[in-house]
């Protein structure tokens, strides 16, 4: 049997899960966005064990990569929830311990509610593709050849693109990282734009056009339509055409897709009920079946184990909630809200990234669905004052951890299911992924407060969101609750388009949760997401015949923009956070456009020349 679950796996991919989760915390704060460290961690393991050790090990690699991507992928659940707790003022510092169990056990949820789901979202459902676990599993599989060594190149090829688009854009600063222009059509705001980000393109190319045309159109019904038709209010009367068309996004339109992700999340669970209730038999059987019958590359956790990690978590969740809150009522009710939120959430965030990716899984909109049920809940039970937002804000940042990581591990399963790694092994080593590095968070989340100031130096946008979510139930705030209403409707009429009469006809499906996501996201993500998946269908359209994804060089050229973009972004991420500036002033802003259009033309011009070769 290959090595997998080794002491060197996990002395190899600790120290990475610590850096990585250690970066995330201050880049999500700093920006309100992560980087990916399952390529990243899964690169530096093929140099030490090949560089190093001088041996191929795709199996350890892939343990390793999942341990750091388990503990970056934490990082981003608790800086968008639990800064929140800081800014609304019920907490004054970040507390070690509520911080760590709040995350830790939101990890092991995530977790642990992904293993029965496996099978039906990984294994046995063709529609969702994971494209990070599939470049990730292409990037390992490239790196164990001896002979051929074209998969290689490609990726390595990609790798330096990536790499060098980053740095031209994020580090010395001589391309923007995303183009805008906006117009005012008298009243209206017309907003143009898109991410010069070859990982974005990459993306695009291995979910394919139908996915990637699904999220653009969301684009085009939020930015082209909903912004247009609320015109200029009175409000925002000063404001310039780009600062009106992102406060409109950000303070209206985006609540639509909100609003539209709710449905589509309650519409994703009633689409994979049978695979849930399948997870949920395969559990109950679990108990009683000969384990040696099943094959290795089909073994999850012991059900035992998985019972125990539950237990555990249920109980740490529970001790903390009644620290925090001191009534046993409303613990018991806060931790049983929060064991079923996760648990659905957690299936609609497999299934989302199955379709788009964890780099553009909305988990803050997620997260919001869940604060939206939790506050309306709590109202209607007459709960109010600071034991409100603490119990509302505690059930989303678990539940936020929770689905943070349930992505992350869906990803990885992909990438063990294409390489042949044993479920189980990959599951332990989530656990130490989720347990270990987690011990870092608090103390670096009160470093970077008393340096920087949570909400002042360091923005915290999703967190600043959150609070203003809250303090809209339980304070002085308001949120467009008729914008969600919209998007809710909007949501239901596009199910019914599709069940009875896109399903019928056969052909392109209209999905919600995509579309919904287009909504929610800036619509300049969509855009190379829309141009990748482009590319590869002219590609396809030239082909004779199919060919494994793992020899189209499109989706090799992909995983390297991926990865090289990911890679270059950790190393900036650790000069951001030295207060190291490479930025140069070499240009005006006009020729950096000009520049920045060129560059993303060079991207998809090369990503098609390249896939056209396979």
């Amino acid at each position: 049997m290959n090595k997998e679950f080794t002491i060197r796996a996990i002395l190899i991919g600790v120290p990475i899960a610590v850096v990585m989760t250690a970066a995330n915390v201050y880049l999500g704060l700093y920006a309100g966005m992560t980087v990916a460290a399952s390529i990243p961690a899964a690169v530096v393991a093929m140099g030490i064990f090949r560089g190093i050790m001088g041996q191929k090990s795709p199996h350890e690699t892939n343990i390793i990569q999942t341990m750091a991507s388990a503990g970056e992928s934490i990082a981003g659940g608790v800086i968008f929830t639990i800064p929140a707790l800081v800014l609304v003022g019920v907490w004054q510092d970040f507390q070690f311990w509520p911080t760590y169990i709040i995350t830790a056990t939101g990890g092991l949820l995530g977790v642990v509610f992904m293993i029965p789901l496996r099978k039906a979202l990984i294994v046995e459902d063709k529609d969702l593709v994971y494209p990070e676990g599939v470049a990730c599993a292409a990037i390992i599989e490239a790196g164990q050849q001896e002979g051929d060594l074209s998969g290689m190149k490609t990726i390595g090829l990609g790798l330096l693109v990536g790499g060098v688009f980053k740095v031209l854009s994020s580090g010395i600063k001589v391309i923007v990282g995303s183009v805008e222009k906006a117009f005012m059509l008298g009243k209206s705001v017309l907003f143009l734009g898109a991410d010069v980000a070859p990982a974005l393109v990459g993306v695009g190319y291995i979910i394919n056009l139908h996915i990637a045309s699904l999220v653009f159109i969301g684009g085009v019904i939020g930015w082209f339509i909903g912004i247009p038709l609320l015109g200029t209010p009175e409000q925002y009367a000063d404001l310039t055409g780009l600062d009106l068309a992102w406060t409109l996004w950000s303070k209206e339109v985006r609540y639509v897709g909100v609003g539209a992700m709710i449905i589509g999340g309650i519409w994703s669970i009633v689409s994979v009920r049978k695979g849930i209730m399948s997870g949920l038999s395969e559990i109950k059987t679990a108990y009683k079946t000969d384990t040696s019958q099943v094959a290795h590359t089909d073994k999850n956790m012991n059900a035992w184990a998985m019972l125990i990690l539950f237990c555990i978590a249920f109980v740490g969740v529970f001790g903390i909630y009644y620290f925090l809150l001191g009534a046993l009522g409303i613990t018991l009710l806060s931790t049983l809200l929060m064991i079923v939120l996760a648990f659905f959430l957690v299936a609609v965030a497999s299934y989302i990234v199955g379709l788009v990716g964890t780099s553009n899984a909305p988990v803050s909109g997620m997260t919001i669905s869940a604060l939206l049920v939790t506050s309306g809940l709590f109202l209607a039970l007459g709960m109010h004052g600071d034991s409100a937002i603490i119990a509302t804000l505690g059930v989303a940042a678990v539940v936020c951890c929770a689905i943070s990581t349930a992505g992350d591990c869906s990803q990885d399963l992909k990438t063990g299911h294409m390489l042949k790694t044993s479920p189980g092994s990959q599951q332990w080593a989530q656990v130490i992924g989720v347990v270990v590095p987690t011990l870092v968070i608090p103390p670096v989340l009160a470093l970077l407060h008393h340096a920087y100031g949570i909400g002042d130096g360091l923005k915290a946008p999703q967190a600043t969101l959150f609070a203003s979510i809250v303090d809209a139930f339980f304070g002085d705030g308001s949120i467009p609750i008729n914008m969600v209403v919209y998007g809710a409707v909007m949501g239901i009429v596009m199910i019914l388009v599709d069940e009875l009469y896109l399903k019928a006809k056969g052909g392109f499906r209209l999905y919600l949760m995509p579309t919904a996501i287009g909504i929610y996201l800036p619509i300049t993500l969509a855009v190379p997401i829309f141009t990748g998946g482009l590319i590869r269908y002219l590609v396809e359209k030239r082909r004779t015949s199919a060919i494994e994804e793992s020899k189209d060089k499109g989706v090799l050229l992909g995983s390297g923009f991926i990865a090289g973009e990911a890679i270059m972004g950790v190393l900036i991420a650790i000069l951001v956070f030295k207060k190291i500036d490479i930025s140069v002033d070499w240009f005006g802003p006009e020729l950096i456009h000009v520049l920045s259009i060129a560059a993303f033309l060079f991207i998809s011009g090369y990503l098609y020349k390249v896939a056209k070769r396979s």
